[in-house]
């Protein structure tokens, strides 16, 4: 079972800014901590990250949802420059609502110089179809409330010319 989020927003900068930061940045500055997500505090293995069959370790704090420590597997699949990314998140080390695999697609599209539209969209992949109810619910209200937390940051970041973490 398949459940899809989708957000979108403008951002006020360059192209290659708002493709290259939510995935070349550093992660820990992206993904803060909010409700049941813990805070990332830095990746491993990490040392071809960006390119097309590359993968990290995630490690993340402690929360009250998970012991801190590795917690899940990044990995990019797909990468069209200044238009499209395709990445997937997985071997998630805590049970996380019979979820298995989080795929993620951030799509640019320059309106004009400086005036980019991201489509930023979630696949969450479940096997467990009992847990449907509690999935959709989870999907459709926190996963899509933090997804335009997200975009929020990452606009933040391209914005201000946060160095990128990868080449």
């Amino acid at each position: 079972m398949e459940l899809k989020v989708h957000t979108s927003a403008l951002y006020h900068c360059s192209l290659e800014r708002a493709f290259k930061t939510p995935l070349l940045c550093d992660v820990a500055k992206v993904h803060t901590g909010f409700g049941p997500m813990p805070r990332i505090t830095h990746c491993t293995g990490d040392e071809h990250w960006g390119q097309v069959g590359a993968s990290k370790k995630v490690y993340a704090a402690p929360s009250w949802t998970q012991p801190g420590g590795y917690v899940s597997m990044d990995s990019v699949l797909e990468r069209i420059e200044n238009k499209y990314w395709k990445f997937e998140v997985h071997d998630f080390q805590s049970w996380m609502l019979g979820f298995y695999k989080f795929t993620g697609e951030w799509k640019t599209t320059e309106l004009q110089p400086n005036k980019i539209l991201i489509d930023y969209t979630y696949t969450l992949h479940a096997q467990q179809p009992w847990l449907y109810p509690l999935q959709w619910l989870f999907a459709r209200t926190f996963w899509k409330m933090y997804m335009k937390r997200v975009l929020r940051i990452v606009e933040h970041l391209a914005s201000t010319q946060e160095p990128y973490r990868y080449p």
